[in-house]
């Protein structure tokens, strides 16, 4: 089975929706499974997990739902407010859905000190009492705030999304690029945590980027956390913002050409239906 690990659905709404500006009018409209299901079968893709990009219970009522009515998604990765005091009853509550497999916040917008808010790591330390992961999402600059969190859950299931946001635009020369090289290294340390090889093309100039500007950050997130904890991700359909998805799943097809079986297998499916329990 091939899985992607990482997409989104939504219905386009300009208010709940800013961040989408006029730069990125080719996702100013509505996502939803109808529009996925045949770019999935043109790449021989079998099942999904569909990521929240909204911060509202709302948008996990919206993202079960819609797993609910299409079996091509196999897990769902909501939002809850992890800092409320009722987050126990929550999780208990939404743990009768089998597609929730997970939870996550849009840490990289947050202000610094946000993973250390003793009300969110209260919520984060009852994600593992219901069996279900978180997605780290931060830019490159706040490794060092997540390094100390994901420090503090040594048995929580974590998955750093989009390879930690690098500056793939200023190259693999720059000092943002040995930052996050050091701190892929040290993320990598903790058993724990997986990485979805995803994201890259929107780190880049839009669509002005070549095969090669990747291969440097693959070298180190393949090198760090091996091919047991890596997953395929298209982050459809913000990818297409700078490259379809077949140009995104062929930048991973090409790396990984060379490795065995069994390793490509793992990227594209295995450990994504093993972390999230598919």
């Amino acid at each position: 089975m091939r899985i992607d690990s990482h997409q989104h659905f939504w219905k386009y709404d300009p208010v709940r929706d800013s961040w989408i500006d006029d730069s990125m009018s080719v996702i100013k409209r509505d996502f939803l499974p109808v529009d996925l299901k045949p770019v999935l079968a043109k790449n021989n893709i079998t099942g999904t997990v569909a990521v929240q990009a909204d911060q509202s219970e709302n948008e996990t009522i919206f993202l079960l739902n819609l797993a609910d009515e299409n079996p091509v998604i196999k897990a769902v990765v909501g939002w809850l407010d992890l800092k409320a005091d009722d987050i126990d009853n929550k999780l208990k509550y939404y743990s009768k859905y089998d597609k929730l497999k997970g939870l996550r916040h849009i840490v990289q917008a947050e202000k610094k000190g946000f993973l250390e808010d003793k009300n969110f790591l209260r919520g984060i330390s009852l994600l593992s009492k219901y069996n279900l992961t978180y997605d780290l999402l931060i830019y490159y600059n706040q490794f060092e705030e997540l390094l100390s969190f994901v420090s503090k859950f040594p048995n929580q299931s974590f998955v750093l999304d989009h390879i930690g946001k690098p500056a793939i635009e200023k190259g693999h020369n720059s000092q943002e690029f040995e930052h996050w090289k050091k701190s892929i290294i040290k993320l990598a340390d903790n058993p724990n945590v997986y990485c979805k090889v995803s994201g890259m093309v929107t780190e880049t100039k839009f669509n002005q980027w070549v095969y090669d500007d990747f291969v440097p950050y693959l070298d180190v997130v393949t090198s760090a956390f091996g091919t047991e904890r890596l997953m395929f991700g298209s982050d459809w359909p913000v990818c297409l913002l700078s490259g379809g998805y077949t140009k995104v799943l062929g930048i991973i097809e090409e790396y990984y050409k060379g490795f065995s079986n069994e390793e490509i297998s793992r990227i594209m499916g295995k450990n994504a239906i093993d972390f999230y329990k598919i």
